[in-house]
């Protein structure tokens, strides 16, 4: 058997399924390739929210890294909810190690999470700063929402004009490319994701649909990204197939629990229904 393209994420576990390490993994497989992960917190939640968060070493998130990408080998990697300012900075140290990030030979996807569904901050200023000045410099690409924008920048994005003034607000941190995802203007009749190099937009549209549960749709989107890099993707390709993921996606969401219910790559797999009966 040939080995597939192998993928890193580098994110916090959901007990409930929905998002980070699991959506991560899952969107992984869906895509076609290996996925293997670093894991930075433990968090206790379910689809009515998180109530509980409890971080790994900065020591050994980095072992994490290091031990797979020395071994196995890594064609893309991503980020996800990084909990501290001292985790951030034992990434970058251990990226740059290894050669991830625009310093070296493998893509890296900063998905910059900061605010719940709900928009409320999930990391302290600190972390915010560590962020923009350590892992936005070395990201091939950024996905934040229009919340995680509203942290980063200080812009409150309420039109598609002002997605361009947040994402040249966003490049101006150091990332090669940004993607600010307009999926929170919930007033557009479409969904615009605008991609931008520093010099020139791509805009990406797609229907917006009355779907209650959206749980783990950007680490969907950035999984996907991730997966089509590490295939040997260029960027707006590999930004067009990652958009046409998550429209089917969210399509396919499902409820769970009494809360909010997660996005679903299932239609990758047509007979999962019925294959075990």
């Amino acid at each position: 058997m040939t080995t597939p393209p192998r993928t890193l994420t580098i994110a916090g576990s959901d007990s409930g399924g929905g998002a980070g390490i699991q959506a991560d993994l899952r969107t992984f497989f869906a895509c076609g390739v290996h996925g293997m992960t670093a894991i930075t917190a433990v968090t206790v939640q379910n689809s009515l929210g998180v109530s509980g968060v409890h971080t790994i070493p900065p020591e050994v998130v980095a072992a994490q890294i290091e031990v797979v990408a020395t071994d196995i080998g890594v064609q893309a990697a991503k980020t996800g909810m990084l909990a501290t300012a001292e985790i951030i900075t034992a990434v970058a140290g251990a990226c740059d190690r290894v050669g991830i990030g625009r310093s070296g030979v493998t893509p890296f996807v900063v998905d910059p999470v900061s605010a719940s569904m709900h928009g409320d901050p999930l990391l302290t200023d600190q972390a915010i700063d560590a962020l923009r000045s350590e892992l936005f410099p070395r990201a091939s690409l950024v996905t934040p929402n229009l919340d995680e924008v509203r942290l980063l920048t200080g812009i409150e994005v309420r039109s598609q004009a002002q997605q361009r003034d947040a994402a040249k607000a966003l490049a101006e941190f150091g990332s090669e490319w940004v993607l600010v995802k307009g999926g929170h203007l919930w007033d557009d009749a479409e969904c615009l994701d605008l991609l931008y190099d520093g010099s020139e937009f791509t805009e990406f549209v797609g229907p917006r649909y009355d779907v209650k549960h959206t749980h783990g749709s950007g680490d969907t989107l950035a999984s996907t990204v991730t997966s089509g890099l590490a295939k040997g993707l260029d960027m707006v390709s590999a930004v067009r197939a990652a958009k046409a993921f998550i429209q089917r996606s969210v399509q396919d969401a499902y409820p769970l629990g009494g809360g909010v219910g997660p996005v679903s790559p299932r239609w990758r797999l047509p007979d999962a229904d019925t294959f075990l009966l």
